[in-house]
């Protein structure tokens, strides 16, 4: 496995993707969580995929 820049910046926006999660779901906007989750889980999955 090698990290590069790339790779650590689309972990970092998967990672700020589930903050937003947590703070949609702390407002009760779930379906705004659902979308955003999906997003940071695309994100991930891309990132893991670019490895």
């Amino acid at each position: 496995m090698e990290f590069t820049y790339g790779n650590v910046a689309v972990f970092a926006v998967a990672l700020f993707l589930l903050a937003g999660v947590y703070s949609f779901v702390k407002q009760g906007l779930k379906i705004a969580a659902l979308v955003v989750l999906v997003l940071a889980g695309l994100a991930f999955a891309g990132g893991v995929m670019w490895l």
